[in-house]
């Protein structure tokens, strides 16, 4: 049997992860007729449908659910060799690591400054990433280290726990709940709450008090667009209580919500990696994690 090509995969992720011909070519920047014939040629290869076309929208198949998971990896191991074997010949050996603005690079600022006033290491390059982009851009190769919030997929990574702390609710000054010491889950059932662009469902699920009774309210690419959302009234917020004390505004109120999953940091690499250099990062991070303040 031939075996299916990168591309054919490349493909196939695409149109899986968006259950949609139209939008996964126009992501892929080809036309949807060589898509779809891509598609079918790699079902001929493997001799087993991996969508189900019978209803209104694309369904995977069990085959198609499996060589979604296990396609994943290859093509994540293919990268991540292609980009760290183009950087071993470079003459400069970098690390680099990358963060969300927000929590994460506040933490990552006082990392970075300790690590490049010692001689240590021969250069660190930050990469300032979106949401949700970190655990991918370690497995891949865009980055040796990473400092990501609880969800991700930990496939391919090793991780530590930096710190948990709680989150609270943000809600404008005016909302009937404002007047509350303190909230839970089932207060926040039914209000909409603010989705993140790139956001899975287990991210949606994770930042709603409430996941089976979540409302979708505006699309946020980051935290200053996030706390206007809310002042404005359109949505209400699950954060980290240290970007709420950091984040003080007439407009917005913060309540805790004890029942809420706590946000978790963590600082992640390949898994099974030897470099010292990442070592080193982990180590420093690790020490500033323990430095903070035990409660916020």
């Amino acid at each position: 049997m031939p075996e299916p090509e990168i591309r054919e995969l490349r493909y196939f992720r695409a149109v899986a992860e968006d259950l949609n011909i139209t939008r996964a070519a126009e992501r892929l920047g080809i036309a949807q007729p060589p898509l779809s014939r891509a598609i079918r040629q790699l079902e001929h290869r493997l001799g087993v449908g991996l969508f189900d076309r019978s209803g209104p929208r694309l369904v995977l198949t069990d085959a198609g659910e499996t060589l979604l998971k296990e396609s994943g990896q290859v093509l994540d191991a293919l990268d991540a060799a292609v980009r760290r074997t183009q950087r071993a010949g470079l003459s400069s050996q970098e690390l680099i690591v990358t963060a969300k603005p927000g929590v994460a690079t506040e933490l990552l600022h006082r990392v970075v400054a300790e690590l490049r006033a010692g001689e240590d290491l021969p250069g660190i390059r930050v990469v300032v990433s979106g949401f949700g982009q970190q655990a991918d851009m370690v497995r891949d190769g865009r980055a040796d280290v990473a400092l990501v919030s609880r969800p991700f997929e930990d496939r391919g990574l090793d991780t530590e726990l930096l710190y948990a702390e709680p989150r609270v609710a943000a809600l404008p000054a005016t909302h009937e709940l404002a007047g509350r010491d303190q909230l839970e889950p089932d207060d926040l059932a039914g209000i909409p709450a603010p989705r993140w662009d790139r956001a899975r469902a287990t991210d949606r699920n994770y930042w709603s008090a409430r996941p089976e009774d979540a409302v979708d309210g505006p699309i946020v690419q980051d935290t200053a667009q996030l706390l206007e959302v809310v002042a404005f009234g359109q949505a209400v917020a699950l954060v980290p209580k240290s970007l709420a004390d950091r984040n003080l505004r007439p407009d917005i109120v913060y309540r805790p919500v004890p029942a809420a999953e706590p946000y978790r940091m963590l600082v992640v690499w390949p898994a099974g990696s030897r470099s010292v250099q990442t070592a080193r990062f982990v180590e420093a991070a690790i020490r500033h994690a323990n430095a903070r303040p035990a409660e916020l």
